[in-house]
């Protein structure tokens, strides 16, 4: 091989090289403080105050009793618990309409220094299996027909 051609390749592989290290660095310097972990409350009450104020995912089961709304209608209260703890929850989001006690939930938010988990991002587990409604929870069908009533003045 002549000294050009070995100097065309020399060049070429060192700006490959170069354009793989800074993709590299682009692509995976910041993954680490985009990470948002997944604790149990058991994990985040174990934490203490290396928990607080770092944006986590909380999962865990709705306790029962402990649901409560404020009269705004704009805030929620309620702890969650995996059976060894439980952490108190104030979310500022709306429910999911399957939202109540003993569901699975994951919330995404932060804990506080007075130990109240706080979020706006309230998310419920489910199964993939359609279950048709009980009695008990059969719509009262005469007033389901009222408002959908032609004529009746609503716009």
């Amino acid at each position: 091989m002549n000294r050009d051609r070995r100097r065309r390749i020399l060049g070429i592989t060192l700006g490959l090289g170069v354009a793989i290290a800074a993709f590299g660095y682009l692509a995976f310097s910041s993954v680490g403080e985009n990470l948002v972990y997944y604790w149990s409350p058991a994990e985040l009450r174990a934490e203490g105050a290396k928990a607080t104020g770092s944006i986590v995912r909380l999962g865990g089961l709705v306790e029962a009793g402990s649901i409560s709304r404020d009269p705004d209608g704009l805030t929620l209260s309620f702890s969650v618990t995996d059976g060894e703890a439980s952490v108190p929850v104030l979310a500022r989001a709306v429910p999911p309409a399957m939202f109540r006690e003993g569901i699975g939930v994951v919330l995404e938010g932060q804990m506080g220094s007075d130990g109240t988990f706080t979020t706006e991002r309230l998310m419920v587990k489910h199964d993939n299996e359609y279950q048709a409604p009980g009695e008990e929870e059969m719509p009262d069908m005469e007033n389901l027909i009222e408002t959908l009533q032609v004529g009746d003045g609503s716009p």
